[in-house]
């Protein structure tokens, strides 16, 4: 309250036409009998709210927090909330700029695959450095002995989120399944309590960009499905977590299996968190689009196959983007193999969502289609190079 009131006498000091509070890191400050928030709310509300010559901005990293104790106020603060502003990752487009700006040389191609680990946390990228390749990037980041973000996983959950071990159960589970788990999956994973605990956690998750909600096609709300997103959180999973005490981990997984099953899944998370360039890319920015993942098991009594889509694009002028993602080393070739899948995929979703949409096969690889037999069967093809695209 002292520090209110000396801050009260500054402002009634300045000649400024215009003052602006700016408080950084506010969840840290909150420590238990601080008061802290009592005497904030004491402050806007009983002097600061009714001056037009002022404009506060609280910020915090713990998002639960901040959900909680300002967001969702019921006590003082509610309903003071003018606007909100969510910090979102950096693009591919952006990534690019930022080392750019920074003397850092890298192809599109190393750009991509920093991505995919790294997603667009502009901390992360912070620790390249000018004359490694990204693999060397890689191995002195997270591998090597006193590596920096060797142990990244346990602080960053635990700098965001209080009582971290349910969000930390939620990732993990999520973390087994590649199209994402039910809510009701969810907790017989986790066995988490079924309340509106849960909700909120899902809900904290998603804000922070570590995980996505969708509904498949055709199907009701009820069946929301969670799928984990965080291109960080995933490489630790698959890569970090059992402790590779080999320095030189990463140069050494070239051209493995492991890391090229896991390319394959890594660019297919991009991809989802480039919708916006894949649709300018199409032409249709200015359409009315929602965007959905699909999925059925096989029925012989239905007519279905048994398929499943990563990305639809659901067009208001009645056309139905059905995108299969490729990561590939050089141009892909669309197989017979390909050609019957997505066949298939289009049977199964005319026959159980009855949708009168045009379908359009669409291939989002990273280089291209090379000319074969069956790629006449793709209505539109997007490479890595459009995923860069900067957007007004």
């Amino acid at each position: 309250m002292g520090a209110f009131e000396l801050l009260k006498d500054l402002i009634e000091r300045s000649d400024d036409a215009r003052k602006v509070i700016f408080i950084d890191e506010l969840s840290w400050m909150d420590r238990k009998q601080a008061k802290l928030i009592p005497a904030l709310e004491s402050f806007w509300n009983g002097w600061g709210s009714g001056r037009r010559d002022l404009l506060l901005i609280v910020c915090a990293s713990a998002t639960s927090w901040m959900m909680d104790k300002v967001i969702h106020n019921k006590g003082g603060l509610y309903n003071r909330l003018t606007a909100r502003i969510h910090l979102r990752p950096f693009t591919l487009a952006e990534c690019e700029e930022y080392l750019q700006a920074n003397d850092i040389v890298m192809n599109r191609q190393e750009i991509l695959e920093g991505y995919m680990i790294l997603g667009g946390i502009p901390y992360y990228w912070s620790h390249l450095r000018r004359g490694l390749s990204l693999a060397q990037n890689v191995d002195a980041m997270f591998f090597a002995l006193d590596a920096p973000l060797r142990h990244e996983f346990d602080f960053l959950y635990a700098s965001l989120f209080a009582k971290l071990d349910a969000y930390i159960a939620i990732v993990t589970a999520l973390g087994k399944k590649r199209a994402g788990l039910r809510r009701e999956e969810i907790l017989q994973a986790t066995g988490i309590e079924d309340s509106g605990n849960l909700t909120q956690k899902l809900e904290d998750l998603e804000n922070c960009d570590f995980i996505r909600s969708y509904t498949c096609f055709g199907k009701k709300k009820r069946d929301t499905v969670y799928q984990l997103l965080d291109n960080f959180t995933l490489f630790h999973f698959k890569f970090l977590a059992k402790g590779p005490t080999d320095e030189r981990y990463w140069s050494n997984q070239v051209n493995t299996p492991p890391r090229n099953t896991w390319c394959g899944l890594a660019f297919e998370r991009v991809c989802l968190q480039h919708v916006a360039q894949i649709k300018s890319k199409l032409g249709i920015s200015g359409v009315l689009t929602e965007m959905h993942s699909w999925y059925c098991r096989a029925n012989a009594e239905e007519g279905l196959f048994g398929s499943q889509a990563d990305l639809l694009i659901v067009r208001r002028d009645q056309v139905i983007n059905v995108c299969e993602m490729k990561y590939a080393s050089a141009n892909y070739t669309f197989t017979k193999k390909d050609d019957e899948a997505m066949r298939r995929r289009i049977s199964d979703i005319q026959a159980a969502t009855g949708t009168r949409y045009a379908l359009h096969p669409t291939l989002v690889t990273t280089y291209g289609i090379r000319k074969s037999q069956y790629w006449g069967a793709v209505q539109a093809a997007i490479v890595a190079d459009d995923l860069f695209r900067p957007l007004d």
